[in-house]
């Protein structure tokens, strides 16, 4: 495990975007908001206290069957890491530090939606590890296996 196991429920705020490495596999990044709700205890009712919104990258079938099946609205249920990255601002030439959840897990959630499962057949899973999102593109290249 490479980071801090976390459990997400919340709405996709964008379409996943698909894109591919170089050497083919396949890689898609999508936004999860999660509502935080207090109980007020004068009301005795549950109010809403704002949101979280939290940054998912999934791997190679993963990503493929996320960006086939989920669009924006709806809602999921995502397991995976939480993890810490570093990049370099183009502009400020500053260290920019953010958390994104690696997913190892995504599903609609079924507490307010129906699903059809289609089986697929297995394929290699979990994150490469050198390649980055910045040198994927939309298109799987020529010659590279599923």
């Amino acid at each position: 495990m490479n980071g801090t196991p976390i459990t997400l429920v919340g709405n996709l705020t964008d379409e996943p975007e698909l894109r591919f490495t170089p050497n083919g596999a396949a890689v898609a990044k999508f936004s999860v908001a999660v509502n935080r709700r207090t109980f007020d205890r004068q009301t005795n009712e549950w109010r809403e206290s704002g949101a979280d919104f939290h940054r998912v990258t999934v791997w190679r079938g993963l990503a493929e069957n996320v960006a086939a099946t989920l669009s924006k609205g709806m809602r999921v249920i995502v397991t995976g890491d939480l993890r810490q990255r570093s990049w370099e601002d183009p502009k400020t030439k500053e260290t920019r530090y953010g958390w994104e959840v690696a997913a190892d897990s995504v599903g609609p959630d079924l507490t307010f939606a129906t699903a059809q499962v289609q089986k697929v057949s297995k394929t290699n899973g979990g994150a490469p590890g050198d390649e980055t999102w910045e040198s994927a593109s939309r298109t799987r290249p020529a010659g590279a296996g599923a």
